[in-house]
C-alpha cells in the first residue's frame, strides 16, 4: 500500500481540530474526512467516523494494525505541517501589504 496523494483542507488555528485531510491510496482508493487533532500529547489523526445509535462514534474506515496507522499518520502530519506553514506565510504576507 502506498499513499499517492494527500490533500489538506480547512487548516484552522483555533480549536482542537486543526485540519481535514483526504488521502489517495495506490492512485485507486480515496479516504476523505480524516481529521488532524491537537491532543494533550501533540497532533494525531482521527479516521472518518459515524455516530452509532448508541451514541458512540465508530470509525468508518481505519488501518488494521498500528504500523499502518503510524505510517499514515506520519505522512498526513508532514503534509499538514507544510500546509500550515504555507497558510501562516500567506497570512504574514497579507498583513505586510
Amino acid at each position: 500500500m502506498k499513499i499517492t496523494d494527500v490533500r489538506v483542507r480547512k487548516v484552522a488555528k483555533e480549536g482542537k481540530m486543526k485540519a481535514v485531510v483526504s488521502i489517495t491510496i495506490d492512485d485507486e482508493f480515496v479516504v476523505h474526512d480524516i481529521k488532524v487533532i491537537e491532543g494533550e500529547k501533540g497532533l494525531f489523526i482521527a479516521m472518518p467516523s459515524r455516530k452509532a445509535s448508541d451514541g458512540e462514534y465508530r470509525d468508518i474506515a481505519h488501518p488494521i494494525n498500528s504500523e499502518t496507522r503510524e505510517r499514515i499518520q506520519k505522512i498526513i502530519l508532514e503534509q499538514y505541517e507544510t500546509a500550515a506553514a504555507a497558510a501562516e506565510e500567506a497570512a504574514q504576507e497579507a498583513v505586510n501589504q
